[in-house]
C-alpha cells in the first residue's frame, strides 16, 4: 500500500500527465448527463457519444422519452450494448422524474441511486459533474488504476475501493482525481498494455515493477 507522501506524489503526476481531463460523455445539462451516462454501461463513452448525438436532438426532457413507443426508443439506442434493458430503464426513470421531481434530476445521491439504471457509480457521476459536488465515481479505469498503484487492496470491492479513495485524497481532489484516473487507466495504465516502461509513477508502482522484471526475465 502506498505512504501518503507515495499517493500525493501519484496525485500530482497524474494531474501533469492529464490537466484537461474531464468527462467525455457529451452533453449540455444534467438530464443529457444522466442519459449518457446509463448509456454507457458497458459500454465506451465514443459509441455512446455517437448515439446521442442524434438522440439528444430528438429527446429534450422526460416527456419525450414518454411520448414514443418503447420499440421506437429502442431503435434509436439499437447500437448501444443491453440496449432493450436500458430503453426500459430511461423510461421508467423518466416517469420517477416527472412524477416526483418535476422532471429534474435530483442533485443529491441518495435520491439518483433509486432511479432505474442508476448505480453509485452513475449517481456519483452525475452530482460531481452536473452538480459540482464532492465524488469519486469508480468505473473499471478507476478500480484497475488504484489497485495496481496500490491505493487499495487487490481483494477489495468496487465500494471498498471508493471508501479508501474518498479517505485518502484531499475532499477538493475527488472530482478531478475521478477524471484524471479515468484517463490514466483509458489512456496510459491500460488493461491488457499498460505502458509501465515510460510510466512516470513506476518507481512507486509496485504491480509495473513486477511487470517490468518479468519483461526482463522474458528478454534475458
Amino acid at each position: 500500500m502506498l505512504t501518503k507522501k507515495q499517493i500525493r506524489f501519484c496525485l500530482d503526476k497524474m494531474g501533469e500527465m492529464f490537466p484537461e481531463a474531464k468527462c467525455e460523455l457529451t452533453h449540455s445539462n444534467p438530464f443529457e448527463l444522466l442519459i449518457a451516462v446509463v448509456l454507457s454501461a458497458q459500454c465506451t463513452d465514443a459509441l455512446v457519444n455517437k448515439v446521442t448525438k442524434d438522440l439528444f436532438e430528438k429527446y429534450k426532457t422526460p416527456e419525450d422519452y414518454l411520448a414514443v413507443s418503447l420499440e421506437e426508443l429502442q431503435s434509436d439506442i439499437k447500437r448501444i450494448g443491453l440496449y432493450r434493458n436500458k430503453s426500459k430503464n430511461i423510461r421508467k426513470l423518466c416517469e420517477i422524474l416527472i412524477e416526483q421531481y418535476d422532471g429534474q434530476v435530483p442533485d443529491e445521491h441518495e435520491k439518483l441511486v433509486t432511479l432505474p439504471g442508476v448505480g453509485r457509480k452513475t449517481a456519483n457521476v452525475v452530482v460531481s459533474v452536473a452538480f459540482n459536488k464532492p465524488a469519486i465515481a469508480v468505473d473499471t479505469h478507476v478500480e484497475r488504476v488504484s489497485k495496481r498503484l496500490g491505493f487499495c487492496r487487490w481483494k477489495d470491492s468496487v465500494l471498498e475501493v471508493e471508501k479508501t479513495l474518498m479517505r485518502k485524497i484531499p475532499e477538493d481532489e475527488w472530482g478531478d482525481t475521478h477524471h484524471r484516473m479515468i484517463f490514466f487507466g483509458r489512456y496510459h495504465c491500460k488493461a491488457q498494455s499498460p505502458q509501465c516502461e515510460i510510466c512516470p509513477l513506476l518507481e512507486v508502482c509496485r504491480e509495473g515493477q513486477k511487470r517490468m522484471r518479468k519483461r526482463e526475465k522474458a528478454l534475458s
